[in-house]
């Protein structure tokens, strides 16, 4: 029961990571997604000393982070991702000033062995709200990408949906460190979406490889750890976010050479 479990809810926090992730892609903001991974660690620490969930506790420090990166762009016209990575910086020291030493591994890698239908369910949820939500937002990010004084005269508010792209990328980077970690959150969204874009002719197959590459790596990744058994590996933990991340690179290494065929 619980290898279906994870089978669920790992494929939707990866279908809608790859599906995000091709967003993120296109505005050049990939490697935000290892920086707020980071930033989940003091949320992560907590969770695991206390024990309360962990995608509560990312989640919990990502909103804090979102809206300070949110509201410092807004006011100073600092780039994003500059924000982004003076604030998980601090984060990250801050977090390892309580973390226990022997809970760095789950926190880092993530570890799926003690789901629940209830949090499955949650996270699915939250999966599709992302989907959703992203693809709701879609065209106007990719206005406001292009130019924010085009976007804004085509009454577009760009910093309001620069608020709810930020906040669709925390609730997966709180789903996605249950299940890779903090430390690959980043190749969660981005290699995915990449691979998709390596085979793709137009935006619709884009964002459908991009999410079906990610769906398909959390599955495959989620089978070989069960088949090889935690024992297997120096990390004996329960987490199959490693080989997770392995699959997505060979989609990805597999889409360089279909599009080198293809041209």
């Amino acid at each position: 029961m619980q290898y279906v479990l994870a089978l669920i809810m790992t494929a939707f926090i990866g279908s809608a990571s790859g599906y995000i992730g091709s967003l993120m892609v296109t505005k050049r903001m990939a490697l935000t997604g290892g920086a707020l991974g980071h930033l989940t660690l003091p949320g992560v620490a907590l969770a695991l000393k206390y024990s309360f969930d962990v995608s509560i506790g990312a989640f919990v420090i990502l909103i804090v982070g979102v809206l300070l990166i949110w509201a410092y762009e807004t006011t100073t016209g600092i780039p994003m991702e500059a924000l982004t990575a003076v604030v998980f910086s601090s984060s990250v020291s801050i977090a390892f000033l309580f973390l226990p030493e022997k809970h760095a591994v789950p926190a880092l890698i993530g570890d799926i062995s003690q789901i629940s239908e209830i949090v499955t369910i949650i996270a699915v949820i939250l999966s599709l709200l992302v989907v959703l939500m992203t693809k709701k937002i879609y065209p106007k990010m990719l206005m406001s990408g292009i130019s924010e004084d085009i976007a804004e005269s085509e009454g577009i508010n760009v910093e309001k949906y620069n608020l709810i792209y930020l906040i669709g990328i925390a609730l997966i980077i709180a789903l996605g460190v249950r299940v890779v970690g903090s430390l690959l959150t980043a190749a969660l969204v981005a290699i995915p979406a990449t691979a998709g874009r390596n085979i793709s002719k137009n935006h619709f197959q884009y964002t459908s490889s991009s999410l079906i590459f990610g769906a398909i790596s959390c599955i495959i990744g989620v089978s070989l750890y069960k088949l090889t058994g935690p024992s297997i590996w120096s990390l004996n933990v329960g987490s199959p976010g490693p080989l997770i991340i392995i699959t997505s690179t060979a989609f990805f290494l597999t889409s360089l050479v279909a599009k080198k065929f293809r041209e």
